[in-house]
């Protein structure tokens, strides 16, 4: 499937704010075997003093801007022409879930795609108790990784109930949990705590999700969103899959690829700071377009 895909993202400063430096992860990312780039731009208004552009550790497209002046307003657009290809079905067996542990161990490969770099907690994902629990109920017979970490995707999606009005970005993923609402971020987040406490690597993948329109009803503007999902380690056969828990699903070709990371914290879409004496309000905005 081929997707035009606009994101903006928007501030505006009821102060102005001066002395801005931002790190961006909007760009989606080309992937062999399941995502192609054809194009894509991120433009900044208004324009900066400074402006890089990089690839990070984990492979994901990084720009980093300084303001010089001040602002009471900032754009960030960003526009792309991506080919998604069909599913990421594993094409080998998933290791089972008693012989994982020794082929994480055995694997000595440290480049950003290794399982070593996805168990231990990261800065918006630790273990919580109560999620461990959880998570040995869910997963009590399963006989592989893969079979684990879809059992806990489907039953995820029937326990939280999708709420934006309850937690915020910062939310500690056990106070989400417990309260069994939120957003896609804290989906993913609770999942890759449980699969982590089983000593399956899981990590963060950013990106955008087509939505579709009720029966008989035009597709709306600004429908779509930008959406979080989970990478589980299925072992040395079987590599990375991707599971949606909010929608229950795998990743197909309706998800296109931001950024792969360990959590929240490493694929943000803008980080930094900005001096100000007053308060914030931001918008954002997804369009993705199929076009055959």
């Amino acid at each position: 499937m081929l997707y035009d895909i606009r994101l903006a993202i928007e501030y505006e400063y009821e102060a102005a704010a001066d002395s801005g430096r931002h790190v961006l992860r909007m760009m989606p990312r080309t992937i062999d075997g399941v995502q192609r780039v054809v194009a894509a731009s991120l433009d900044c208004a208004p324009l900066p003093a400074e402006r890089s552009d990089r690839v990070d550790f984990f492979g994901n497209a990084v720009t980093t801007i300084r303001y010089d002046r001040p602002l009471e307003c900032e754009a960030f657009h960003m526009r792309a022409r991506v080919e998604r290809l069909a599913g990421q079905t594993i094409r080998f067996p998933a290791t089972p879930l008693a012989a994982l542990a020794g082929e994480i161990t055995a694997h000595r490969d440290i480049g950003p795609d290794s399982p070593q770099h996805y168990l231990a907690p990261s800065p918006r994902v630790s273990f919580a108790a109560q999620v461990t629990d959880w998570a040995l109920g869910i997963v009590a017979g399963a006989g592989d990784t893969h079979e684990a970490a879809w059992r806990l995707c489907t039953a995820l999606h029937s326990e939280m109930t999708f709420d934006p009005e309850v937690t915020a970005v910062d939310t500690p993923l056990a106070e989400a949990f417990a309260a069994r609402h939120g957003v896609c971020q804290d989906f993913t987040h609770i999942m890759i705590a449980a699969l982590r406490a089983l000593g399956i690597p899981a990590g963060y993948v950013s990106g955008f999700l087509r939505t579709n329109p009720p029966e008989g009803q035009e597709r709306l503007e600004g429908a779509d969103a930008m959406h979080a999902w989970v990478r589980v380690w299925c072992g040395e056969a079987a590599g990375w899959a991707e599971f949606d828990p909010t929608n229950a699903m795998e990743a197909g070709e309706d998800h296109v690829v931001v950024a792969f990371g360990r959590d929240y914290f490493d694929v943000a879409p803008i980080k930094g700071n900005m001096r100000t004496a007053g308060g914030q309000k931001s918008t954002q905005q997804v369009d993705m377009i199929p076009q055959g």
